[in-house]
């Protein structure tokens, strides 16, 4: 194999990687209730109490989120006594956000009501 090739297939390899990275990304904020907790998050730090009670889900519920959104590196914990406060490990999840939601606004109505986006029908 040439050099060239050799190249470029390590620059195949390192899209194919950097492609399903940014996948995962996407996926961790592609749920309805981690994309709140964020929202919430990205005003100031809370506990899952705190969370449980803005959003009302359950406590089981809102600390699997957390669970993914601490693994996936786009929240941080801090115990405080009893308590642990969660927070936005990155500000620069409020500018995504807000492109996002520049972007979505124009197909709003579209976006929530159409069945064609997801696991559904890939």
């Amino acid at each position: 194999m040439s050099l060239k090739a050799t190249e470029d297939r390590e620059a195949d390899d390192k899209r194919a990687t950097a492609d399903e990275a940014n996948a995962r990304f996407f996926r961790a904020l592609g749920d309805p209730t981690r994309l709140a907790i964020v929202r919430l998050l990205l005003r100031r730090p809370h506990t899952v109490t705190e969370l449980v009670h803005e959003l009302g889900v359950g406590q089981s519920r809102v600390s699997n989120h957390l669970a993914c959104l601490r693994w996936c590196l786009f929240v941080t914990s801090e115990r405080r006594g009893r308590e642990v406060l969660y927070s936005v490990s990155d500000q620069r999840l409020r500018r995504l956000l807000g492109v996002a939601g520049e972007i979505v606004s124009e197909n709003e109505d579209h976006l929530a009501n159409t069945g064609r986006t997801g696991p559904h029908w890939i």
